[in-house]
Parts: C-alpha cells; sequence; structure tokens
C-alpha cells in the first residue's frame, strides 16, 4: 500500500476504448489498497488538431491565449476518464492544473514549474478517498493565467507531482514496455532494460531517446521520485530508472540514440585571434540557440574555421544572426548541413572500461560510415553523420556492443 502516481500518454488515451483501458489499470491499482493519482495527456492527435484550428483563425495569435486553447485537450482526456472510472463504480474526481495547485512562472508556452500546493490532492486521497485525475502539461500563473509546460509537459506534471505528494512510485505509461538499448522500431536485435540511471536516462532523452523527456528526468534524479517506464497496453513489468543501477552482464554502454534535429553550421577562415568565439556563441546565446557540437581547426596563417551544430530548427535563424555580425566576427562564408545526424552511445560501464569510442568507430568503419565532428563526457560519446547513413549507423553500433 502506498502513493502511486501514474501518468498516460497521448496514444494510451486516444480513444474510448483505451481511455477505459485507462480506466483499468487506474481502478486495479486503486484496488490493491493504493491512493492513485493519475495525471493524463491530450488525446492522440488533439494538441496538434488545436493547433491547426488556432493557425484558421490567427496565425499569429499570442501565447497566452494558445495556452488557453491548447490546455482544453487535457481537461478533455482527464474528464473522460474520471467518467469511464465512474463507471466501474469507484470514487474519483479530475481536477485541472491549477485546481491541482500547480503553480508556474509567466513563460506562456514553456513554463517552468515554481511550486505545487498540494492541499486539494491531498484532500480528496485522506478525506474523500478518491481517486484523482490531473491535467498534464498546464498549470497556473502569478495573473491567474493558465499556462502550458511545453515539450514533454506531461511527463514533467507527472514527477513534480509525485516529488511533492512524496509518492512512493512514479509510473509512466507509455505505447512501448520499457526502454530498450536503442529504437526497437528500427533497430533489429534491441534489447529492453530493466533498470537504468537516472544520469544514463537523461543523456538518452536529451539525445533524441523520446520514451521520456529529459525535463522529467532531470526532475525525477533532483527530488530521488522511484520512476518506472512501462506499457499501458501490455502487463509486462517496465524499466526502472534509479540513481544506481545493474549493469547488463558484459555490455558498457546501455543504449544507442538518434537524433534528427540537428544542423551543422561552419565558419570558414575565421580570424584568428582571441575572443572570436566568445563573440560567436555570445551572439547566439543572447538570443537562446542552444549549441552543442564545436569543433575548431587549428589556425592557418592567420584564419581558422569555426564548425558547430544547432537544432535544426535553430539553423537559419542562427545563420541569419551571425551574417549581421560578419564584419566585426570577420569570417570569409557560413556554411551550412541540415542533412546531418547525431548518433550517440551513453553508459556509466564506460568509466570502467578502456577502448569504448573505439570500439564505436570500429563499428562505423565497418560499415563505411564517414564521421564529421565527434563529442565526448564521461558517459557518452557522440558522432556526427549524413543523415543518409543513420539508420545504417544506429544498427552497427548496436550490433558491435550488443550482439557480440
Amino acid at each position: 500500500m502506498g502513493l502511486i502516481v501514474q501518468k498516460f500518454g497521448g496514444t494510451s488515451v486516444a480513444n474510448a476504448e483505451r481511455i477505459q483501458n485507462v480506466a483499468r489499470i487506474i481502478t486495479d491499482t486503486y484496488r490493491q489498497g493504493n491512493s492513485v493519482v493519475a495525471v493524463l495527456s491530450a488525446q492522440g492527435d488533439t494538441t496538434d488538431d488545436l493547433i491547426e484550428k488556432a493557425q484558421e483563425i490567427n496565425p499569429r495569435a499570442s501565447r497566452r491565449e494558445m495556452d488557453m486553447l491548447l490546455s482544453t485537450g487535457e481537461q478533455i482526456s482527464c474528464s473522460l476518464c474520471a467518467m469511464a472510472i465512474e463507471a466501474l463504480g469507484y470514487p474519483v474526481v479530475s481536477l485541472t492544473g491549477w485546481q491541482a495547485g500547480v503553480q508556474t512562472n509567466s513563460t506562456y508556452s514553456s513554463a517552468k514549474i515554481k511550486k505545487i500546493r498540494t492541499e486539494r490532492i491531498q484532500a480528496e486521497l485522506d478525506r474523500n478517498h478518491s481517486i484523482v485525475i490531473v491535467t498534464g502539461f498546464q498549470g497556473i500563473n502569478k495573473y491567474d493565467d493558465i499556462t502550458t509546460l511545453g515539450r514533454g509537459g506531461s511527463d514533467t506534471s507527472a514527477v513534480a507531482l509525485a516529488a511533492a505528494l512524496k509518492a512512493d512510485l512514479c509510473q509512466i505509461y507509455t505505447d512501448v514496455d520499457g526502454i530498450y538499448t536503442a529504437d526497437p522500431r528500427y533497430v533489429k536485435g534491441a534489447k529492453k532494460l530493466d533498470e537504468i540511471t537516472f544520469d544514463e536516462m537523461l543523456e538518452l532523452a536529451s539525445l533524441g531517446a523520446q520514451v521520456l523527456h529529459n525535463r522529467s528526468v532531470e526532475m525525477a534524479k533532483k527530488y530521488r521520485v522511484n520512476l518506472e517506464v512501462l506499457s499501458s497496453f501490455t502487463k509486462k513489468p517496465g524499466t526502472k530508472v534509479k540513481e544506481v543501477a545493474k549493469q547488463m552482464e558484459k555490455t558498457q554502454i546501455s543504449g544507442v540514440a538518434k537524433d534528427k534535429n540537428v544542423a551543422r553550421l561552419a565558419l570558414v577562415n575565421v580570424e584568428d585571434k582571441p575572443g572570436i568565439a566568445y563573440k560567436v556563441f555570445s551572439l547566439l546565446g543572447q538570443k537562446d540557440i542552444n549549441v552543442d557540437i564545436i569543433l575548431q581547426s587549428i589556425g592557418r596563417g592567420e584564419t581558422q574555421d569555426i564548425s558547430f551544430t544547432v537544432k535544426r530548427s535553430d539553423a537559419d535563424q542562427a545563420k541569419e544572426l551571425l551574417e549581421e555580425h560578419k564584419a566585426s566576427l570577420g569570417f570569409d562564408r557560413i556554411d551550412v548541413n541540415k542533412e546531418v545526424v547525431k548518433v550517440s552511445i551513453v553508459g556509466a560501464g564506460m568509466l570502467e572500461n578502456a577502448g569504448v569510442a573505439a570500439k564505436m568507430f570500429g563499428a562505423l568503419y565497418d560499415a563505411d560510415i564517414n564521421i564529421h565532428m565527434i563529442s565526448t563526457s564521461e558517459i557518452k560519446v557522440s558522432v556526427l553523420l549524413d543523415e543518409s547513413d543513420a539508420n545504417a549507423a544506429v544498427q552497427a553500433i548496436h550490433d558491435k556492443f550488443f550482439e557480440e
């Protein structure tokens, strides 16, 4: 017996049949003697449909009004799920983010949670013994305006509620039955992990693995929330995300990830003098353009090249910004390549095993795949490749580490 927070994504509540399935999962947990708080996303493509409706009315609608509109998707799925639970004969109440006490800052469309006042939820759990259904992805700011949390917002809502309520477990239900060594839809032989560390999961989430959003993993690590990823469509055990995890036998890595949202920019023939790199990346930082891999060539005469990667969606803005400052930065031209992909390996086992990067590079060499750029950390190695080589690269690396 304990308090369990369960989160269900859009595919899990996409239609009436799936909502009824979610209602059964929640009530089964409740019948086992647990208190249950469930966090739901909008159904299926509801959010995209709402955005399309807004575009028809006003393509330049304010973010405040967009938050007002988009928050309705989660309210629909939560109320429908509460009705399904009522039909099964269990006490239940559905709450919006603001009713649940989720307080955020005022950055519309990508708000951050500042605090959760848990009194209402706690009263429903303790006094009324109700199952509590909460809208994910949303909260309220100091002006009493509805805000949304941006990408991965429902995962973040669930983990934040689990932390605030001191829940015994936070279960993230998705359309896959756990976290795999690679995307099982594309990689033959991908293996499900029983456990993975917060640090490894955070790297994988940041590098393109889409099972959990990195914001939710960061929060789970910070507040030591017991996290489990499992499927709402099967009754199989999931993957536990925790501080320390058992390593799979004879492996040095936990997974291979692919990130397509990448573009490479190269400043060619930049003046080779102090302060140029500072100017370049300060300009990008002022416009909230995040830079990932950076490569600076050895100077030749009085010039050098600086290459770096940004999100593909930021590439045009980054190029335009740097072109505006061409005179002060002193470069000849900017080359932009959007047909690249970042492939990464992640694993705490790298710390105790020499030659992991060489093994990865060997797999790419055997597959005749060229590497453009390399980035490393204590538990990660990332390479930039041609996008056309992405799937073959992931398969070759996965085979090298998990099949040999």
